[in-house]
């Protein structure tokens, strides 16, 4: 075999799927039998919707994910708007609607369902990995959370980024007949209230009802042990409904944290999803972020195990992905700031501040640190837009798991190359970026730009991040 992955939570699920699109043998262990069958991540956004696409996972998850156009509102204690996320169009800059509401276990199970498609897959559940020298000499992936074993094995340096505050989250299945229910915002509510912060997300349908999510900022005085009893938590959420309202699925205390490792690697032995970062949830991207881990592992993973590049590919992960993470978190930490602020005469100064006026943020369209990819300033290193071409098609459908040129069809024309050619694709997001041509890399990331043929032919040749993976030349007629 030639990888193994402990975990088969969203990330793992997600790497063996693309993993065994790649055509590698790959046994996935997991020390349970059953997806956890109640909720946890409730959002992801534009990009991972095209990794699912990628996965040929998309439309099947479709089917139970709620499109959020609504937007996120962070509301004073007295209901005035202080920030706005904007939201893009219904197609964003990924092809797919920019934000989307899910149920996990729903998730994990159209997940495992995808394993099934490869013979080169085997999933162990039931099966707890007592050591990483059990699993022979293979790359092993460690997708086993905040605890994870692999990550003990690297002994990579833990980075605290700040923030560790308990929050109590609860679950509801709504009654969608009741008056109350139907009178909360469509948006997700961050209450910024000194006396008691708390988010209120809509999450979508669900069998009975309609699934809604309070996650309540824990204060001095609280009692942990006693927050998740009915009789508790019911007056906090009073003036938007009570137990005549809706039916409690899950009540649990958990600490939100902002962390990240030092070391991601060891030889054989890698890190992803929890394993090795941990975003608070106030952006919503905590799991989002380790499966943007799997997209960029899974690509090079493929390229050294079919020898097509060398060992030292596999450095280029961490050094990628940790800062862009690492700015996801700095968001996630600037906006709990705003909402987590329970001095009364501080919030009342934070609310003067705005004086008036809606701020609004977006998410970042974060640059990959310098790794695989030319050492040019941003577009290169962030995610290409994914149009839709003339012929229907998503671009992506097109490529598949391949590098590609896409740009001025007269710069491609006559291009000798092992990369996919898609001439007159992304021309006007191109233009607007200074460039004629754009190599982008399987996942889709940038691997470079060019304004002429000349800097196209050498951005192949120039940078030894390409590891022979990709070439191009002039025609030779």
């Amino acid at each position: 075999m030639d990888i193994a992955i402990i975990g088969c939570g969203p990330v793992g699920a997600l790497l063996g799927n693309l993993l065994g699109a790649e055509g590698l043998s790959v046994d996935i262990y997991d020390r349970e039998r059953d997806v956890y069958p109640l909720p946890r991540a409730v959002h992801f956004d534009g990009e991972i919707m095209r990794l699912f696409q990628s996965a040929g996972l998309a439309n099947e998850i479709k089917a139970f994910a709620r499109p959020g156009t609504e937007g996120t509102h962070f509301v004073n204690g007295q209901g005035r708007t202080l920030v706005r996320r904007q939201h893009d169009d219904m197609a964003s800059h990924n092809g797919w609607t920019a934000s989307w509401y899910f149920h996990q276990p729903l998730l994990e199970g159209a997940l495992r369902r995808g394993l099934a498609r490869y013979p080169n897959v085997r999933v162990h559940l039931g099966h707890e990995v007592g050591s990483v020298d059990e699993l022979g000499h293979r790359f092993v992936i460690g997708c086993d959370g905040a605890r994870s074993l692999v990550r003990h094995a690297i002994g990579s340096r833990r980075i605290d980024l700040g923030l560790n505050q308990p929050w109590l989250v609860v679950d509801l299945l709504c009654d969608l007949e009741s008056a109350r229910v139907q009178a909360i915002p469509a948006y997700t509510l961050q209450v910024c209230d000194p006396a008691r912060p708390m988010t209120a997300v809509n999450v979508g349908p669900a069998r009975g009802g309609w699934r809604r999510r309070w996650e309540i900022m824990l204060m001095p005085g609280d009692d942990p042990a006693h927050l998740t009893d009915p009789e508790v938590f019911w007056p906090m959420i009073a003036r938007w409904l009570g137990p005549e309202d809706a039916r409690l699925e899950r009540a649990a205390v958990y600490t939100f944290h902002s962390a990240v490792q030092e070391g991601w690697r060891k030889g054989r032995l890698l890190l992803a999803g929890d394993a090795c970062h941990q975003t608070p949830p106030f952006l919503g991207q905590g799991m989002c972020a380790g499966l943007r881990d799997a997209a960029n592992l899974s690509w090079k993973l493929g390229a050294v195990v079919r020898g097509e590049a060398p060992d030292s590919l596999l450095d280029s992960y961490e050094v990628e992905r940790r800062p862009h993470v690492r700015a996801f978190i700095a968001l996630a930490v600037d906006l709990g700031g705003i909402l987590q602020e329970t001095d009364r005469a501080k919030a009342a100064e934070r609310d003067r501040s705005y004086d008036g006026s809606i701020r609004t943020y977006r998410y970042p369209q974060q640059q990959l640190g310098l790794g695989c990819r030319l050492d040019q300033p941003a577009p290169v290193g962030t995610i290409f837009p994914q149009p839709c071409l003339d012929d229907g098609r998503l671009m992506d459908e097109a490529i598949g798991r391949h590098f590609a040129i896409v740009g001025d069809a007269e710069l491609l024309k006559g291009l000798r190359t092992s990369a996919v050619v898609l001439p007159g694709v992304g021309t006007e997001w191109l233009a607007e970026h200074g460039a004629k041509a754009a190599i982008l890399r399987p996942d889709r990331y940038i691997f470079g730009v060019a304004r002429t043929r000349d800097e196209l032919l050498a951005a192949t040749r120039r940078s030894p991040a390409s590891f022979g993976l990709l070439w191009c030349e002039p025609s030779s007629s």
